[in-house]
């Protein structure tokens, strides 16, 4: 048992901290300006005093009529990412065991580990498709697991769950685990790569995080969600929130409502350049004889690589990647993020990824 709370370093924060020329590594999609959102005067007639614990009323109703629950099951986030701090904070206890899908968003597992969670990896595998391992989730769960987590789109293939895993995975964790909640990170839902919409993974037992950042372009507004259907969960998560942020920023809701509420312009376009980019992509590594996973959404891929020298390569070449082990996976394999560079951007660092193969 941990005496303090301590979280694990993580390479990711170069991410945001050090400026690569052509970055490969980052899984967002341009971002869009406050100019494109609002004008002067709007800006300067939006309050400064507190919001709610619960967040904007205009905000959640936006959230709501795209996840399949009510104004009142969601909960506004400084991000996802501090949505899945205070589930985690409000369900886990020293000794309790969290059951985790790796590859994974580091914080998935670094947040309950700190809080001195008994965490169960289960793998899932480059070679199938990182296809849900519910037999090995089966074997992970028992009477002490209380959180069950995972993503889809995953961070860091971009593999959708198919609806008959996630109704799969809810019949076992019931069966095995009734005291565990379900979080699916759905933080890439919205990034399609044509007309078709994914439908929200709500239900019972399930509590889902997204945000504003990837799909939207919106990472420096840091608001995200969580929807809730259990109102006991929702109020100690309410609590949770008061007691670290009160409220999130006004004037960050305000512009996320304006994303959402422009939703359609704004990701139509995206959709249509993720689709050019990721076929540039196919292209790209049916020609170099690298392996890739067909991601399902998101502006992100894993592909594998046996040179593992490549990516010092890659360094002088000022190119960056995200290694495998940022997300507890093999080096071998790797993130790319093919909606964040432009047309021009993204071919001229395919290029130079293909000079890196090359010892």
């Amino acid at each position: 048992m941990k005496d303090m709370t301590v979280f694990a370093a993580s390479p990711m924060t170069s991410l945001i901290d050090d400026h690569a020329r052509y970055d490969l590594a980052e899984s967002t999609c341009p971002p869009v300006s406050v100019g494109q959102l609002a004008g002067p005067e709007e800006l300067a007639a939006v309050p400064l005093g507190y919001g709610t614990t619960r967040g904007d009323a205009r905000l959640r109703e936006l959230i709501a009529a795209e996840s399949a629950v009510t104004p009142d099951q969601v909960l506004v986030t400084a991000g996802a990412v501090d949505g899945m701090f205070l589930l985690a904070q409000a369900l886990i206890r020293p000794g309790d065991e969290v059951v985790l899908v790796t590859p994974c968003f580091p914080p998935a597992r670094a947040v309950p580990e700190a809080l001195g969670a008994d965490i169960r990896v289960v793998r899932a595998s480059f070679d199938e498709g990182y296809r849900l391992p519910l037999p090995g989730m089966a074997a992970a769960l028992g009477p002490r697991t209380r959180l069950v987590s995972l993503a889809s789109p995953q961070n860091p293939s971009g593999v959708n769950l198919t609806p008959g895993e996630l109704r799969d995975l809810v019949g076992v964790v019931r069966e095995r685990a009734p005291q565990a909640v379900i979080l699916v990170d759905e933080t890439y839902r919205f990034s399609t790569y044509g007309d078709a919409s994914v439908p929200p993974p709500a239900g019972p037992g399930i509590v889902t995080c997204g945000s504003v950042s990837k799909a939207h372009g919106a990472p420096g507004l840091r608001v995200g969600w969580l929807t809730v259907t259990d109102p006991d969960l929702y109020e100690r998560l309410r609590d949770a929130k008061f007691h670290t942020a009160i409220a999130c920023s006004g004037v960050d809701e305000f512009l996320a409502a304006r994303v959402l509420s422009r939703a359609g312009e704004i990701l139509a376009p995206r959709a249509k350049f993720l689709a050019g980019q990721l076929a540039a992509l196919r292209e790209w590594a049916a020609a170099n004889g690298v392996a890739m996973v067909e991601p399902d959404g998101g502006p992100l891929c894993c592909l594998k690589v046996q040179d593992r020298s490549f990516y010092q390569r890659l360094h002088d070449l000022e190119v960056r990647v995200a290694p495998g082990s940022w997300f507890g996976e093999e080096d071998s394999v790797f993130r790319l993020g093919f909606g964040h560079l432009s047309a021009d951007d993204f071919s001229a660092a395919l290029d130079r990824l293909s000079r890196a193969l090359r010892p």
